[in-house]
């Protein structure tokens, strides 16, 4: 594979090459077991990817939509230390490892090699992620490790500057994801938490910001302060969108005709360095009425808030156009 290709296409290529001949009806069939498994409750003494077939038609149905959320999110801290980068990096729960085609891809160009560990307790799917990295023709990701390990509250884990874990705490007992959670923040010097964007998800983020922070950790994304939330628990919840691309296979696996889906997710990124958290961040997709654009915000000073923009504003008023949902808003504005 060349690899020069962006890391979302080595990604799509990789998994069209590995799934190729995988029967379409087949594939439909373990997706809908495992959704049934991720909808209800899913048992913590076994992983839920039981076989090949199993973490094939995952690959197919959840790996892209999960590498955009947390590419998303790492996006986000990058952005907020732009003059840091992990040299290390180890996912927790990886599977087949789109948090690490994540990193890649918002630090795609390391000063230094950056090492890679992904560990997950289910082996056909760490049998996959090798598989995939190997097609990618990326050197971080073809030097990854990838090791067998339980997810739970007897898991140590080796100092590293990055630690994500997406898509893994709902599997968990709420003692394991305690454990989980404050093991990660001794471990790191930045945690990237992701989650569905449901407002149970929203819960499980909510209380491990409030775990980070109490082990030292600063927030960096996506609030602006390190404060209590300020959304009235039952009343809404924090979450963001990522558009993503559907291939062929992947419109076969899921059943849709449309070439592309928004994955809803929630997120909290932390770290122990100096930060720039943004002012203000958009938090729900903007409306474009005639000749003016409504932001909601969640601000530093003001909370929640609603910011009005016009077209008398100008060149605020074209920022605002552009802004999209999950964006940073006011003074130093990123993307």
């Amino acid at each position: 594979m060349n690899a020069t290709l962006p890391t979302s296409e080595a990604l799509r290529s990789a998994l069209a090459g590995l799934l190729d001949g995988l029967p379409p009806k087949q594939a439909a069939q373990a997706v809908e077991r495992l959704i049934a498994n991720y909808r209800g409750t899913t048992p913590t003494d076994a992983p839920v990817l039981r076989d090949r077939s199993d973490v094939a038609a995952y690959a197919a149905y959840r790996m892209p939509a999960t590498y955009e959320a947390v590419r998303a999110a790492l996006a986000a801290l990058a952005g907020a230390a732009p003059d840091w980068e992990p040299g290390s990096h180890l996912d927790v729960g990886g599977g087949t490892g789109a948090a690490v085609w994540a990193a890649d891809a918002v630090w795609d160009r390391p000063a230094a090699p950056r090492t890679t560990t992904v560990l997950d307790w289910a082996e056909p799917a760490l049998a996959l992620g090798r598989e995939l990295a190997a097609a990618s023709g990326v050197p971080a990701l073809r030097a990854a490790d990838w090791q067998r390990a339980r997810i739970g509250a007897q898991l140590k884990l080796p100092e590293s500057d990055l630690v994500t874990v997406s898509y893994v705490l709902k599997e968990l007992t709420a003692p394991d994801r305690a454990a989980l959670v404050t093991e990660a923040a001794r471990a790191a010097r930045a945690v990237v938490i992701v989650e569905p964007g449901t407002p149970d998800g929203y819960l499980r983020i909510i209380e491990a910001r409030d775990r980070l922070i109490a082990a030292g950790l600063r927030v960096a994304a996506p609030c602006p302060h390190d404060g209590a939330c300020p959304i009235e628990p039952g009343t809404d919840w924090c979450h963001f969108a990522a558009r993503v691309s559907r291939s062929s296979l992947h419109r076969q696996v899921k059943g849709g005709s449309l070439p592309y889906e928004d994955e809803k997710f929630s997120y909290v990124a932390a770290v122990r360095f100096d930060a720039r958290p943004v002012p203000a961040r958009v938090t729900r997709k903007p409306q474009i009425r005639k000749g003016q654009v409504l932001l909601e915000l969640c601000t530093v000073d003001d909370g929640l808030r609603r910011e009005t923009v016009t077209k008398r504003q100008g060149a605020l008023y074209r920022e605002a156009r552009d802004v999209a949902w999950g964006e940073a808003w006011g003074e130093g504005r990123a993307t």
